[in-house]
């Protein structure tokens, strides 16, 4: 990765440090107050997802549930090294304005479309096919997104799901999602530990197959 990249990865990592203090000290009033903070993948998480990208020649690459942008550096520096491009979803528009600037800061201006509105209805407007798919959103959502995205995605293309093991308050939605995933044929799934734990899925058949 390049400096820029580098400063700006630097700098979502202090402040989301910052900010877990912050929320350990607020406690239970963290909730009502859970969009002020950053709760990003995660160096670990997004490490693994730049190179599972990079290692897979992965191009059009796919994120529903921006945030503040810092899982968009990751991704969005990945699809740059293999010539493609990173479109991420929000329905914040001053989670994107945020997220915009970063993404300037470290140069992936170029590289990185943010679109503003509702998962669902942005997704039926994209065309794919999509190579790589980062769900993190609220997760009562996942289903229904990754629906929205299974015929979208390339053969051999992955899907994967942040927060399959915390927090424990999404234990409902997050084990409908994995029973949900591992009943679909065309799809192999694994749960992995990294963050706070990934649902990895992959395409194994064909469109049409």
């Amino acid at each position: 990765m390049d400096a820029k990249v580098e400063v700006v990865l630097a700098e979502y990592e202090q402040r989301q440090q910052k900010e877990l203090r912050l929320m350990t000290e607020l406690g239970p009033d963290t909730l009502a107050r859970r969009d002020e903070f950053l709760l990003s993948i995660g160096a670990d998480t997004g490490l693994l997802l730049n190179h599972l990208i990079k290692t897979n020649g992965c191009q059009a690459v796919l994120e529903v549930g921006t945030s503040y942008g810092a899982s968009a550096i990751w991704l969005g520096e990945a699809a740059r090294a293999n010539g493609g491009k990173l479109i991420t979803l929000e329905i914040s528009a001053k989670k994107v304005e945020y997220a915009r600037a970063m993404a300037a800061k470290a140069g992936l201006q170029d590289s990185i479309e943010f679109i503003v509105g509702d998962a669902l209805a942005s997704i039926k407007s994209l065309p794919g096919p999509f190579d790589f798919v980062l769900l993190d959103l609220w997760k009562e959502l996942y289903v229904p997104v990754f629906d929205a995205v299974h015929e979208k995605l390339a053969p051999g293309g992955f899907v994967v799901a942040d927060n399959m093991i915390l927090p424990p308050e999404w234990r409902k939605e997050v084990t409908a999602y994995q029973r949900h995933v591992r009943s679909k044929s065309d799809f192999a799934s694994v749960l992995l530990k990294t963050g706070s734990g990934l649902q990895l899925s992959q395409r194994i058949t064909a469109v049409g197959l």
